[in-house]
């Protein structure tokens, strides 16, 4: 193992992992549930293509791991991954009692494929968390810059003015936008390379454009919580690359784009703060709360907000994870979840931890923040992916003596003026 450049950063000389299985995973978790009929393929019978692309990678995986050394062994506090796991079981029980409108069948998929996937992501990443999470960050950036650039040239504004890309909407549009900030600026922390901040402006202005307001107050909380965290330690370099591109691309989108910058006052300020419009949130919620407490241990079972309450309303889900989880699963589904949360903040905040940890942490609390105003069980799946790989960079063996005497004497001359 070497240093490089960046806080506690470690870099593995030769992978003990396989890229390709990485990749093929990375594509499941973003593509979501892309049919072929949403591809323009009309009239085949193709299976679900999340199914045949994690039977792929868990193929590819098997095929390239045999030809790596294993990692060295060391005790992992993997109880989060256990509780997860026993979530996701108790999801897929919950279809015993769900109400006969549920779709238990499509559901049940669901939720076995974000356990798969949470725990392939996981043990793949755990033998060299390092390079996996580097190519995580940058597969998010590369594709946070396609969405952007499909946004702009290809789909253009929806009917409200916001912006969204390939078939998606705009909930989902902003959560990747903002993933591919997160990810610029991890790649600037494990590169010291000023190159990747330059994307953030962009996306930034692509993920305001996108009028998605629960998406925008997550990425601020998470934005805010790392600059109380840094406490006025910001290189003045990186600062100013990034605010000098706010500026420019800011005064671009003015000019450029008018008609845009009105559907974002019309939205941001006379709908949300004058009219208090929620998107019809605040009733959603409610009802996933009053099914929560009419079935307080067990919960109305999978799916079942959308068999009892949805179905009539004509809404697919209660747009909150943890509501979600309290009205189908109950009090034992809040248990299991909480257990898993907790467990997974215990393993994250051990002193010493790489800034991968770091960096993944942040991913994962920004998408967990926004489930809490839209998405499924499966539109959770980045929160999960991201928390397995901060947990398996937290879980990785020590560095070498060298490698600590290395971070420490990079950190003594950073402190110094």
């Amino acid at each position: 193992m070497t240093a490089v450049t960046g806080p506690v950063t470690l870099r593995v000389r030769a992978s003990r992992i396989p890229a390709l299985p990485i990749f093929v995973l990375l594509v499941v978790v973003l593509a979501g549930r892309y049919s072929p009929g949403r591809a323009g393929i009309g009239g085949v019978a193709i299976p679900d293509l999340r199914v045949l692309g994690v039977i792929t990678a868990i193929a590819l995986a098997a095929i390239g791991l045999t030809r790596r050394p294993a990692p060295t062994a060391a005790r992992r506090p993997e109880g989060w991954l256990i509780a997860a796991t026993l979530l996701f079981l108790y999801q897929v029980a919950s279809a015993l009692w769900a109400p006969e409108q549920a779709r238990t069948g499509e559901k049940t998929l669901d939720v076995a494929l974000l356990a798969v996937l949470t725990g392939a992501f996981y043990l793949l990443a755990r033998r060299d968390p390092a390079q996996a999470i580097r190519w995580t960050f940058g597969f998010f950036l590369a594709a946070a810059l396609l969405f952007a650039a499909g946004a702009l040239l290809v789909s253009g504004p929806g009917a409200q003015g916001r912006y969204a890309a390939f078939g998606g909407g705009p909930n989902i549009f902003v959560r990747i936008e903002i993933l591919g900030i997160i990810s610029a600026i991890a790649l600037h922390k494990f590169t010291g390379r000023l190159v990747p901040l330059l994307a953030i402006a962009p996306l930034a202005a692509m993920a305001v454009l996108s009028g998605s307001r629960g998406g925008l107050v997550a990425g601020a909380v998470v934005a805010l919580g790392a600059l109380v965290r840094a406490r006025g330690r910001i290189p003045a370099r990186p600062a100013a690359v990034i605010l000098g591109a706010l500026a420019v691309v800011g005064a671009l989108v003015t000019v450029a784009a008018p008609a845009a910058v009105a559907a974002l006052r019309i939205r941001f300020v006379e709908q949300t703060i004058q009219q208090g419009y929620s998107s019809g949130r605040t009733e959603i919620w409610r009802s996933a709360a009053r099914l929560a407490t009419a079935h307080p241990l067990f919960g109305s079972g999978l799916d079942g907000y959308y068999g009892l309450a949805g179905r009539t309303q004509g809404v697919e889900y209660p747009h909150d994870y943890v509501l979600a989880i309290a009205a189908e699963g109950g009090l034992a589904g809040l248990v299991l979840l909480g257990t898993a949360i907790l467990l997974w903040i215990g393993t994250v905040r051990r002193p010493g931890l790489p800034a991968e940890t770091s960096m993944a942490v942040a991913a994962a609390v920004f998408v967990g923040l926004d489930t809490l105003f839209s998405g499924d069980n499966y539109d959770a799946r980045l929160a999960w992916v991201f928390a397995a790989l901060a947990a398996a960079a937290a879980v990785h063996p020590p560095a070498t003596a060298a490698v600590r005497a290395a971070v420490t004497r990079r950190a003594r001359v950073a402190s110094e003026p």
